[in-house]
């Protein structure tokens, strides 16, 4: 399944770029379930992500590698494909963009995901949906802090 989410942001490229820090993951991530990062290493490619998401009963492992990053005068973005996911998803590829638009800048959410069985991933859409929804007005004051 696949979904797309578009946040613009008062900020040029390269400043939303360098704000894609440890701090901003921390912000964006829901209420539920309690995410802890157990490792960041960045947006570089080979870098790894380690989360612990804690589901009160249980807890479950999410680990995802970047696995690109390219940077240009008008984008960039880096990839992180999972590699530990979550009983939930057999395949996981996030892309995140950073697109110059003039003085702002658009950030793009690419996600590719599946569940371990097709109807699921019907089901999970709209809560990864909702989830990338959650963090349009994170970003917008993220950023607008950092101008």
């Amino acid at each position: 399944m696949k979904l797309s989410v578009r946040t613009r942001v008062n900020l040029p490229m390269q400043g939303v770029r360098e704000g894609f820090t440890r701090d901003l993951f921390k912000r964006v991530n829901p209420p539920f379930p309690p995410v802890s990062i157990v490792r960041y290493d960045g947006m570089e490619k080979g870098d790894l992500i380690h989360l612990e998401l804690n589901f009160l009963l249980f807890k479950q492992s999410w680990v995802s590698r970047i696995s690109a990053n390219q940077t240009s005068d008008e984008e960039f973005f880096f990839i992180d494909e999972g590699l530990v996911l979550p009983f939930f998803l057999k395949h996981w590829n996030h892309k995140h963009r950073i697109v110059k638009d003039g003085k702002s800048s658009m950030i793009i959410d690419e996600v590719n995901f599946r569940a371990p069985f097709f109807f699921a991933d019907w089901l999970m859409w709209p809560f990864f949906y909702l989830l990338f929804l959650y963090r349009k007005p994170i970003y917008r004051r993220y950023f607008a802090g950092k101008g």
